[in-house]
């Protein structure tokens, strides 16, 4: 029997039990399965997907909404991905429009490939900034940062609360709070005995990605970057907001290679809310 025409399926609100169903679905697609990020995205977010009657997803996405229950001031959308196997059927549009009118007045937000700049560009959405994925082994500098870094504490928490609502511009404390069981390393910067930026590094397939990283300034994002390479033998991976241009002339320097850029893209604002000056890298694309 042929398979339905996948206008004709609708789509469901996604749970943590769809889970490997969205790893293989990304694995179709040839990107990597990314299983620990997608059970983060699916207990921190809201995945949307349409089932395919031969079993497995024909396409899936992940919102992230950002601010109180209820009354979000950002959606974060992302792991946007649509089976090869019914590529180019307009699926991805159908969610995507979903996703929209779901969302209602929620200003959105993405990161968009070039591949998918040109359907998100028809939906409405603006190319707001951009950013330089990069990755390799960091060789750390013979001098020492003069910026003090430690492992966060459970104690430091109200206080990196309150500095990435500050920065990021929204509360994330549904996700923040996650972090210290997703990543495998937090760290906080000092200056005076406070904490003046914060950075993560959580495992992704045989890499450590570094997001979120906040600071107050470039040295600071420097020291923290450099203290999550001195306790891993990973390679490291960031996407560098690419206003950022110190950083990352560092970070090349220092042994990473830019491998891809995304557009960062809005709907329904003109950029994103906080403070991009010490918003160096997101937690993950595919969340902000």
């Amino acid at each position: 029997m042929p398979t339905p025409f996948p206008s004709a399926l609708p789509i469901r609100r996604l749970t943590h039990s769809d889970l490997i169903a969205c790893a293989d679905l990304s694995e179709d697609r040839g990107w990597p399965r990314e299983e620990h990020k997608w059970g983060l995205l699916l207990s921190a977010g809201k995945g949307y997907g349409v089932d395919d009657p031969d079993g497995g997803l024909i396409t899936a996405c992940v919102v992230t909404e950002y601010a109180p229950y209820g009354n979000p001031v950002l959606g974060a959308i992302g792991m946007v991905l649509v089976a090869e196997r019914h590529a180019r059927k307009g699926i991805g549009r159908k969610l995507m429009r979903h996703v929209i009118a779901a969302m209602g007045t929620t200003p959105l937000s993405l990161h968009a490939t070039p591949n998918g700049r040109p359907l998100y560009e028809e939906l409405g959405f603006k190319t707001t900034g951009r950013a330089e994925m990069v990755r390799g082994h960091f060789r750390p500098e013979d001098a020492e940062s003069k910026v003090s870094t430690r492992a966060a504490t459970a104690e430091d928490l109200p206080t990196l609360l309150r500095l990435d609502e500050e920065v990021f511009g929204a509360d994330r404390t549904h996700v923040l709070t996650r972090l210290p069981a997703f990543a495998d390393q937090v760290r906080v910067a000092e200056a005076d005995g406070r904490i003046i930026g914060y950075a993560a590094a959580w495992p992704n397939m045989d890499t450590h990605v570094v997001g979120p990283l906040i600071a107050r300034d470039t040295e600071t994002a420097k020291a923290l970057l450099a203290s999550l390479a001195a306790h891993t033998d990973r390679p490291l991976r960031t996407d560098i907001d690419v206003r950022h241009e110190e950083l990352l002339a560092w970070v090349k320097e220092r042994g990473l290679e830019s491998v891809a850029f995304n557009a960062v893209m809005t709907y329904g604002i003109a950029e994103l809310p906080g403070d991009w000056r010490r918003r160096f890298a997101p937690l993950t694309v595919a969340a902000g």
